[in-house]
């Protein structure tokens, strides 16, 4: 009897915390729905498409709103005015990284260039960009790397033989290759073993990342350890990856040579000697690693995906492809590699790419942001630490925008005159200060792999274009496509 009394003492010393928690800030941040204790506005959110409880929600709250996800309050910014306004003008206020459970205890306490924050963050970031840009990021060399995988990549899809194929394992190969030539100096070959298992741990770990198990155990993190399912896999993932990417840190390590560096491991190895005095330990061999993980997720998962979604449209929409072939005839021909400068005189496959990457919509509601300070933005205080979730969904289904902006047309990046047409609301890499750090390598990589591969091969689907689906098969923390097959045809 003691012991149930306790139990029912304890719980209600958490309500009436968790309500008193609530109430105190209630005044301070934007309006939103009313929490229910402990579980905070759970049950109005759909874990399997947050941005859509999101969109339902704003239409009662507005652009600014809060949220509660458990006892955690989170500040929505909802269309692009909003994300502007604190992203870009209030871009050193909003830099903050939100908690995300599973990620921290994936990372177990080190950082790396995605998910950390303050001084840490800023001095890796800096360090990174710094050594990305020294080993080609946005320059030619970089550029000839690329079009030598484009190459490598027209070469595995002839080995289908036109002969219907899944093209997850395929695609993913291409941009991991590039970024192993970033970091490793070098590239596998698409049926390496150890390349493979690669690709298929980082690939299992993206769809369990995206499930809504995984956005629930974010929200709630105790679940993480009493009942962790398929969380385990990604735990042991990450593991195997941190322990490969540690090999090959220490395989450097014996052999660099500080007058010439060849790869991103030697640039970082190079600044942790000449910070050895430095009590700070940011350039640390544990951090590396994260960073590592953090290169290959964002570098190869990201661009992959985005290419599945590319495949998947063009499939779909046949008249779209036929444009796109017709231009690349037309400006390429078929003997000649595509390279960047191409793409100037190519407004409709400029189009298309930045259509692909606005309709896929890929990390719908961004990386969580976190304030840096207490903020005034609208007229609410937003307590310094605050989470600020961000939707992007928002901004690139903008309908004054992009007309009809669930429909799949390049022409929303085009003009009356078919010249091309930027738009500020295309903000598939994020906005200001945490803004995607290899966008300009991103957006060679889908220009000149896309190009390539409609320069070379006709598309054919197995199943009639109007049975195809383009819908997500997934919306967690980055939009899948559903697995399909489709044969490439040589032209």
């Amino acid at each position: 009897m003691d012991s149930i009394l306790l139990l029912v003492f304890c719980l209600s010393c958490c309500l009436l915390f968790s309500l008193w928690k609530q109430n105190t800030r209630k005044g301070k941040l934007p309006p939103g729905p009313i929490p229910l204790p402990i579980i905070g506005n759970i049950l109005k959110i759909d874990v399997k498409n947050i941005h859509k409880s999101l969109s339902k929600l704003s239409e009662v709250y507005g652009p600014v709103f809060t949220v509660y996800f458990g006892m955690n309050p989170f500040v929505v910014l909802y269309g692009y005015e909003a994300v502007k306004e604190a992203l870009i003008d209030l871009g050193e206020e909003f830099s903050g990284r939100g908690e995300t459970p599973v990620i921290e205890k994936i990372n177990e306490g080190h950082v790396g260039i995605v998910f950390s924050s303050g001084k840490e963050w800023k001095e890796l970031r800096r360090f990174s960009l710094m050594t990305l840009r020294n080993l080609g990021m946005g320059k030619k060399s970089i550029e000839d790397r690329v079009q030598e995988e484009a190459q490598c990549l027209v070469e595995e899809l002839r080995k289908t033989n036109a002969s219907p194929c899944d093209p997850t394992f395929i695609l993913e190969c291409a941009p991991c290759n590039v970024i192993c030539s970033i970091i490793f100096q070098n590239r596998f070959d698409y049926k390496d073993e150890v390349f493979l298992d690669m690709l298929r741990r980082m690939n299992k770990n993206n769809e369990i990342l995206s499930s809504p198990w995984v956005q629930i155990g974010n929200i709630f993190p105790i679940l993480l350890d009493y009942c962790p399912g398929s969380y385990k896999k990604v735990l042991q993932n990450a593991a195997y990856l941190k322990s490969y990417f540690m090999e090959k840190i220490k395989e450097h390590q014996v052999s660099l040579d500080t007058d010439n560096p060849r790869d991103f491991i030697d640039y970082f190895l190079i600044k942790m000697e000449q910070q050895n005095q430095n009590q700070d330990q940011v350039f640390s061999l544990e951090n590396l690693v994260i960073i590592t993980l953090d290169l290959f997720g964002a570098g190869t998962e990201t661009t992959s995906t985005t290419l599945r979604f590319a495949l998947l449209l063009l499939l779909k929409h046949p008249d779209v492809t036929a444009k796109a072939q017709e231009e690349i005839e037309r400006v390429i021909g078929r003997h000649r590699k595509p390279c960047m400068k191409d793409r100037t005189s190519m407004p409709y496959m400029d189009a298309l790419v930045h259509e692909v990457q606005r309709y896929a919509n890929l990390i719908p509601n961004g990386v969580p942001h976190a304030v840096t300070c207490d903020v005034k933005f609208r007229n609410y205080i937003i307590p310094k630490g605050t989470t600020i979730l961000i939707s992007l969904t928002s901004v690139l289904y903008d309908d004054k925008e992009f007309p009809n902006p669930k429909v799949f047309d390049p022409a929303h990046f085009l003009d009356k005159s078919g010249n091309f047409k930027k738009s500020d609301y295309f903000m598939a890499f994020s906005t200001g200060k945490r803004v995607c750090a290899g966008e300009s390598l991103a957006r060679m990589e889908l220009f000149l792999f896309l190009t390539t591969i409609l320069q070379n091969f006709n598309l054919k689907p197995v199943v009639d274009p109007k049975d195809i689906d383009t819908t997500p098969s997934s919306s967690g923390f980055i939009s899948l496509p559903h697995q399909y097959k489709l044969c490439f045809i040589p032209v």
